[in-house]
Parts: structure tokens; sequence; C-alpha cells
């Protein structure tokens, strides 16, 4: 009957997926584009959009979203059968995550240790309200965390070395070990190569998953430094790099034979051939945006719709001066119908290089730093409608009590999942809850997190949905405060 608290786990996190799907499901302008795509692929044979009455093909997304959400509509007119299967899929990231902190977590005699970490692991994702919320709408989120759920699991396994990978440790808790399976056997290669798979998979959905491949090398150039230990790193390379490529290589040949490009993954700013880019403006957007709020109004306004210069905050201006400098460029901008010419990225660009000559602290490392405290510490309820302002109180309750309270419920839920995680980290490496190969798989995922934060705090359009992909590790780190110290063991490279 060990299987009964994870069908309750699961059951509650279906429960909660469906409350979202009947109260919150809503669309989204990146949805329509993605459905927009995979329609048109399916019924006219050309991946690409619609303009001035014929169908173009079109490289600003990666596939891979664009033909899950093609393969659904074809079973039924509308969202539903799309959003059923996006729940399916993260309830199957539920069970992975508890997959992932059973295989990091110490073997005991009787197994409960494991066992308790596995289902924590799977009730703190099933209980999770921000996965859940973005199962009810039509964005990339639950398939890439999924994806990339897949290929922690099978990279952790590869990096501890001899850790049986079967579902049977998910469901019955077991430590056996199976000797045949050694570092050298098939069971390893395998494992780097569907790791690296996944990897690419997930690549096809969201351009920027390899930053998962990033944190591995991290690891495991630091754990096999030694010169006997680079034949293994060339090898798991070598297979990592054989799963990665696989998916990417028809979307590359797509691109090269259509639209005469070398295109692997996906343009970096989402435009379309002759499309001007505002790369000055954010350049110099760069120096100051660190609120969600600040995006929808500068990053996904400009080339579509006027701006005012009220809808810059105070920070984004070191003096007067420079105030009625940009000003200038917003009202040539607004004169130009919402178009820009190179010298106006070039005017803008001149203003972010003096801004950041003249703070580059700030530039480099308290804008960055900001900005991964609103990945992380935002209330998330962008999705569900709602404003997401607390600012002051007792205004923004008058105006809206119910997003009020779900801002604060999801706000300290935010922080719960996060201090979980913390002190679960703690665990691990100060009281040496796993010693051996798994403090090194505990170490890759540690450094998955860190190394995607970093990045995105780099990008033009930063969005607090950017991090969910990272939240498997959440739940794996902070159901480490259900686990034992493993006494006896000894720590090995």
């Amino acid at each position: 009957m060990q299987w009964i608290p994870l069908a309750a786990a699961l059951g509650a996190g279906l429960a909660l997926r469906l409350f979202f799907f009947f109260k919150y499901q809503t669309g989204s302008v990146d949805g329509a584009i993605y459905e927009s795509l995979g329609r048109n692929l399916f019924a006219h044979g050309t991946y690409g959009l619609d303009a001035v009455g014929r169908i173009t093909p079109s490289n600003i997304r990666v596939p891979g979203y664009p033909i899950f959400t093609a393969i659904f509509h074809l079973l039924r007119r509308g969202e539903t059968p799309l959003l059923l299967a996006q729940i399916a899929l993260d309830l199957c990231t539920c069970a992975l995550a508890g997959m992932l902190a059973g295989m990091l977590a110490p073997a005991s005699q009787s197994g409960q240790t494991r066992r308790r970490v596995q289902i924590a692991a799977v009730w703190l994702a099933a209980l999770c309200p921000f996965l859940a919320d973005y199962a009810a709408v039509n964005l990339t989120e639950v398939l890439t965390t999924f994806l990339t759920a897949i290929a922690l699991v099978a990279l952790t396994a590869a990096t501890l070395g001899n850790e049986t990978l079967s579902w049977n440790l998910l469901l019955n808790g077991s430590d056996e070990f199976d000797s045949s399976r050694g570092k050298n056997s098939s069971f390893l290669r395998n494992s780097w190569f569907v790791g690296g798979l996944a990897v690419g998979c997930g690549t096809m959905v969201r351009p920027e998953t390899p930053l998962v491949l990033v944190g591995l090398a991290v690891v495991l150039v630091w754990r096999w430094w030694r010169c006997a230990d680079w034949p293994k790193l060339f090898r798991a390379g070598a297979f990592v790099a054989a799963g990665l490529i696989i998916p990417i290589i028809p979307w590359t040949a797509r691109n090269a034979i259509s639209l005469h490009q070398f295109q692997p993954l996906a343009p970096r700013y989402a435009q379309a051939p002759g499309e001007s880019v505002a790369t000055g403006l954010y350049a110099w957007t760069n120096t100051w945006l660190v609120r969600y709020r600040d995006v929808d109004q500068t990053i996904w306004t400009i080339g579509d719709s006027p701006v005012t210069m009220a809808v810059f905050p105070a920070i984004a201006f070191d003096s007067e001066d420079e105030r009625q400098r940009v000003s200038a460029l917003i009202d040539q901008y607004n004169s130009a119908c919402c178009d820009f010419s190179p010298e106006w990225n070039a005017k803008f660009t001149e203003i972010a290089h003096e801004r950041a000559a003249r703070h580059p602290l700030r530039t480099y490392v308290t804008v960055p730093f900001q900005r991964a405290l609103t990945f992380w510490f935002t209330p998330r309820v962008e999705m569900m409608g709602y404003t997401g302002n607390l600012w002051p109180l007792q205004k923004s309750y008058e105006d809206d009590p119910e997003g009020f309270v779900a801002t604060l419920i999801l706000g300290a839920l935010g922080i719960i999942y996060l201090a979980l995680a913390v002190a679960g980290s703690a665990k691990i490496f100060l009281r040496r809850s796993i010693t051996g190969p798994q403090v090194w798989g505990a170490t890759f995922l540690i450094a998955f997190c860190i190394l995607r934060t970093a990045f995105l705090t780099r990008i033009e359009a930063p969005e607090p949905r950017y991090v969910l992909e990272c939240f498997p590790v959440i739940f794996v780190l902070g159901a480490f405060l259900w686990s034992r110290r493993a006494d006896g063991a000894v720590a090995s490279r």
C-alpha cells in the first residue's frame, strides 16, 4: 500500500490544477502566435504566419510548442484538449520531482528516509500553485518544465554513477542496487544520451533550455578535472551532445532551406525577417528595469503602440538632461508612427553606455540582483487577471479584494517554497544529509538554478515565468527537510 501517499499527492495536485482550469483559464498573445504557427503547418504545410493574404515562412518561434498545440487542436476544436494535456504533463513533472529527490536521498536499511523525501517532493510539487496556474494557459512553461525535469532526472542519474534509474524507486522506495550497472555500463551512456535528448527537445520549446547543460558542464569539469578523469568527461560530453543535436537538426535544416539562414534556435529578439529591433532602448532599459509591470509598458509596447514618458519610473533617469534626451527620442518615435531608425537606436545606446560608465555597479550588479529578486519573489498572479498590487494596503484591498488576497497568499507561498529550498540545501551541505556522488548531483541542480537566474537577469524582457523551469529543483531541495543524516557514508570523487 505504499502507493497511497503518492496517489493522494497526485490527486490533490489534480484538484488544484482543475481549480485553475475552471476558474482562471485564459489565453495569451504568445499563445495565439504558437497556435497560428502550428495550425498553418498542419493545414497548409508551411510553418509561418499570415501576412498580406498569404502564409509567410517564419522562424520567430521554435516549433516544439506550436506542434504540441496543433496536435490537440486537431483532435477537437478549442483549448480544452490542450489544457487537459498540460495538466497531465504537470502531474508527471510532480512525479519526476519525487523520483529525482529519491535518487539523491540517502539509502537507509529500511528505506524510510528515501521514501519520506520522495513523497515530500511530490507533495510540494503537487500543491505548488505556480506551475498549476500555467497549466491553464497556452504558454510553453508546463511543457518546458516537464522536459527539463526529464533531463534533470537522467543527467543526475548519470552523475551519481551507479544508482538504479527506475520507476520502482518512486513507487515503492526500493533501495536495491544492481551491481551490473557500473560506471561504464550502457545504462549510464544511455542516461547521458537521454538527458541530452530531453534538453534538445526542450530547446525546441524554449531556446534557453541548454542552460541545463551549462550547469552540468561546470559540475563535471570541477569533479573530473584530473587528467585521469578526462576520458569520462569526454565520453559524457559526447553522449550528451549527440542527444542534444538530434532534435535541433531538422529545424536548422528547415531554416537553411526555407529562409536561407543558419538559425539553429530562434532570433534573439523574436523578430521577423527585415523587422527592426529596438536594441538601443533595450540596452537603456537594462540599466534600470527591475519590475515586471515595466516590461509590458516598455519592452512589449515599443514598435506596436505610442509610448508616453509617464510609463518610465524616476530610476530610469540620472538627471533632468537625460530625461529630456529620452523624451526627445520618445517624441521622435511617436511622430514616426511607432517606427525607429538605426540613428534612434544609436542615441539610446549612447545613453545606456553613459549610465553604465557612471554607475557600473548599478548596471552589472544591483539591477541584475533586483531582477533576480523579482523573478523569485513575485506573487505570480499575472495569468489570473490580478494586478499584483499590495501597496498602499487599504486602497489595494478596496479596489480589488479578491486580487489583494490572492496576491498576498501567493506571495507568501513563494517565500515559503524558497525558504524550504534554502533550508533543505543547508541540511544537505552543512549537516551532510547526503554524501558521495549524491553531493555532486545536488550541486548540479543548484548550479543550474543559479546559472539560469543569472542569464535571465541580462535579457531584455525579464519575466518571472522564465524561472519556473527551476521549480522541480526547489521541490527536491525542500523535500530534504524530511531526510535524516547519512551516517557512516564516505564522500568520494
